[in-house]
């Protein structure tokens, strides 16, 4: 994670396949919060990239 501001980019990366995914986010979110949305969108692009959805 990274505060730019009143914002922070927050980058997730899939370890066994290496998928990453980025975001903002503001800077007064808290680490749940983010931890979860980063979950949340690799999930959702891995499905994505493994043509489910």
């Amino acid at each position: 994670m990274t505060i730019i501001g009143s914002s922070q980019k927050v980058t997730a990366v899939d370890e066994e396949t290496g998928t990453e995914v980025s975001f903002i986010s503001p800077a007064s979110a808290t680490r749940g919060d983010i931890e979860r949305l980063a979950k949340a969108k690799l999930a959702y692009v891995m499905q994505r990239k493994s043509g489910d959805a």
